[in-house]
């Protein structure tokens, strides 16, 4: 167990030897980590960095991008329904002119229709009371002959008739 010791001694002792070795052991890892581990890790850090600021930037980029484009689009949306209204409301302008012009014509084509019919009455009526007028001439003349039984002409009979129905009054 003294073997121990010693060597347990010697080990926590200050030797320029031991301190030189660790010293030097330490170095040649630090300069293989800093050759074959470091470098390579940070470069790949620094690569894995780049990448997110990258994708930071394209991500902005993205979003600014949706933003106008959701912009155009909102834009484009109210363009779009205030084209709709503005043909809704000619649409309706274009209705009320047609049914005022088709209201217009009708009552034109109503007026024409009476006026018609008005000239077609008076016509009738007017043929009626000439074919009531020669009915009544006829029969006059029929009423007369048949009191005078011939003392005057036919032709002297109408002529009476028609002057005593020009006296009558027109109704």
């Amino acid at each position: 167990m003294q073997g121990l010791m010693i060597l347990a001694a010697d080990l926590l002792s200050p030797s320029f030897g031991t301190f030189f070795w660790m010293l030097l052991v330490f170095g040649l890892l630090l300069y293989l980590l800093r050759r074959y581990a470091w470098g390579p890790i940070t470069s790949a850090l620094e690569e894995r960095e780049e990448n997110i600021a990258m994708s930071l930037s394209r991500a902005e980029k993205a979003m600014e991008e949706a933003k106008a484009l959701r912009a155009r689009n909102d834009l484009e949306r109210r363009e779009a329904e205030q084209e709709a209204q503005r043909l809704v409301r000619e649409a309706r302008e274009e209705t009320e002119r047609i049914r005022a012009a088709e209201l217009a014509r009708t009552r034109e084509d109503i007026g024409a229709m009476r006026d018609r019919a008005l000239q077609d009455i008076a016509r009738d009526r007017e043929a009626a009371l000439q074919a009531v007028r020669s009915e009544v001439a006829d029969l006059a003349i029929l009423a007369a002959e048949r009191i005078l039984q011939s003392s005057v002409d036919a032709e002297q009979q109408r002529r009476l008739v028609d002057e005593f129905l020009a006296e009558l009054p027109d109704s």
